[in-house]
């Protein structure tokens, strides 16, 4: 694979031909002045969760913004609507906050887009909205991984200055493939093995099989950092440095879960070219409109 053209040095090299030592965080956690106290851990533990974020009725609005979209049988080959390879149903929709006018209006609220102007301390956009389906019985999870990994190495982000925030539209029981995530892992970045493959993307988003961590890998984070579980009414919400280990199993409950995604780059923090993949995946999937959120 030809190396990407550069003017900076790259700090998280990944994709490589064989294992690699994981590296200490070069950059911060909390570029600003936290002001919420549900924040006060997140620079130690790399998330924090917000109870009650969305009140019933908002998550109502989304819900049926939801109903909405996916009753519209051209909505079905939108290429932004990703399927699950087994069951045949959607598993996620990207540039939700551009397909919905009512989700576009609650992200930028500071309540929300606020959090992230917080910890990254600066003006921040949106690097991707997607809402996430994990159906009953037959959800397929997503499996341990770091997402600035993956945008670092097929989206060309610099830095781990970016944050993800997952607010619930449904209950998140233990039991139903709620979000589980390794505290203190976002200080170590993973770098994980093997060329990225040409245009694999809808494969990736369907199954995670490129830019994985080893399973020597996760047990050794594992053993060193632990596991904790997002849990929580419809409505509450995670938020998530973009580099701690995160994944969730398989939904085999009859109680689906779903939520609504969204990542908020610094705009200090802009993509370049992709650091380990000949050229950058669809805009719907990382943004190239790098203006702040109004």
């Amino acid at each position: 694979m030809s190396s990407p053209n550069h003017t900076l040095i790259d700090r998280y090299p990944t994709r490589t031909a064989g294992p690699a030592p994981h590296l200490e965080r070069a950059d911060p956690t909390v570029w600003g002045e936290i002001g919420v106290p549900a924040l006060s851990h997140f620079e130690r533990d790399g998330f924090a969760i917000l109870d009650a974020l969305l009140d019933r009725e908002e998550v109502a609005d989304v819900a049926a913004e939801l109903d909405r979209m996916t009753r519209d049988p051209e909505f079905m080959l939108d290429e932004r609507v990703i399927i699950e390879k087994e069951s045949n149903r959607i598993r996620s929709v990207f540039e939700v906050h551009r397909l919905s006018a009512v989700v576009a209006n609650l992200v930028r609220e500071s309540r929300i887009a606020g959090l992230a102007r917080q910890i990254l301390g600066s003006e921040v956009y949106i690097h991707q909205s997607r809402i996430n389906f994990l159906p009953g019985l037959r959800g397929a999870g997503f499996y341990w991984h770091s997402d600035f990994e993956t945008w670092h190495a097929e989206d060309g982000m610099p830095a781990p200055r970016a944050v993800s925030l997952s607010i619930a539209l449904t209950d998140n029981f233990p039991f139903n493939g709620s979000l589980m995530v390794m505290p203190g892992s976002h200080r170590t970045f993973v770098p994980c093995q093997g060329e990225t493959p040409e245009a694999h993307y809808r494969d990736s988003l369907r199954e995670k099989e490129i830019g994985v961590p080893s399973e020597e890998d996760i047990t050794e984070l594992a053993n060193k950092y632990g596991i904790a579980q997002f849990t929580g009414r419809a409505g509450s919400a995670l938020l998530f440095d973009s580099n701690i280990m995160h994944g969730s199993a398989n939904n085999i409950t009859p109680f689906p879960r779903s939520n609504l995604f969204v990542v908020f780059n610094s705009v200090e923090n802009t993509l370049v070219d992709p650091y380990a993949a000949r050229g950058p995946r669809p805009a719907y999937i990382g943004s190239c409109d790098f203006r702040p959120i109004a």
